[in-house]
């Protein structure tokens, strides 16, 4: 990380923990990029006035590469460089139906297309900027429910593919990353009060400000988390522990 000047991405910074973490960030001293999809919420346009030009809001559909280049040229032009990228945003999808119940296959294409490839077209569209940093860092939001090794449930089909997608695709990027002195850092947030089910979820164990913490926690200190077969971390960062792949 750059000791002058931080520079942080967070998507899905409208609400929720992209929000959280947009806001903690700016309170230990970071310039932020707040990438949020549609106008930016209420909250985000009052930390905008709160923290003036060390955020820049711009909007962002993760699943559209438009939209995820144009949102990378107006960083360009607000920044030379990024330290550090955390791709948060992402959709639950349907969670009930099993096999063999009529399955939406639609629908889970468009999970994978958010989950796991939104996330590398951030990373594309932004690397330029990010490979610019002494110390880039990719930290994806991913979940236990990406685990193979700890799978027990028997729906979630879209989500869980695609959050064990994103792992083997943060896998790779870790690989580029490593020789340039880069890594990327897989995250599972824990069980947020988050809007995944489209209202917040208040029966959730962690708070917004409680997942935000853990999440910063093992990035700041991600020293601590050295790879594991030249795998990148996979962190359950509520209990601070790895997670099988």
């Amino acid at each position: 990380m750059t000791e002058t000047r931080r520079t942080a991405i967070v998507t899905g910074a409208g609400r929720g923990l992209g929000f959280g973490l947009a806001q903690k960030l700016l309170e230990q001293g970071w310039h932020v990029i707040a990438a949020s999809h549609g106008e930016p919420s209420a909250s985000l346009t009052q930390l905008k006035q709160q923290a003036g030009d060390r955020l820049l809001c711009v909007g962002i559909d993760i699943s559209d590469d438009d939209s995820v280049k144009a949102a990378a040229t107006a960083a360009s032009g607000w920044t030379d460089q990024l330290d550090l990228i955390i791709n948060n945003a992402g959709v639950l999808g349907d969670i009930d139906k099993q096999v063999p119940d009529e399955l939406d296959f639609d629908e889970m294409l468009h999970v994978m297309n958010v989950n796991t490839l939104g996330p590398l077209r951030v990373t594309q569209a932004f690397g330029k900027l990010l490979l610019r940093s002494n110390r880039p860092i990719v930290a994806n939001i991913s979940s236990e429910a990406g685990s193979v090794g700890t799978c027990g449930r028997d729906g979630w089909y879209g989500y869980c593919m695609s959050k064990a997608a994103l792992n083997m695709q943060s896998a790779l990027v870790h690989n580029q990353l490593k020789p340039l002195g880069g890594r990327v850092l897989v995250l599972h947030p824990g069980w947020v009060q988050s809007y995944m089910h489209g209202d917040l979820n208040t029966s959730a164990r962690l708070t917004i400000e409680q997942s935000a913490d853990n999440v910063l926690g093992a990035i700041m200190n991600e020293a601590q988390w050295p790879d594991v077969d030249g795998k990148p971390p996979y962190i359950d960062t509520e209990y601070g522990q790895r997670l099988p792949w």
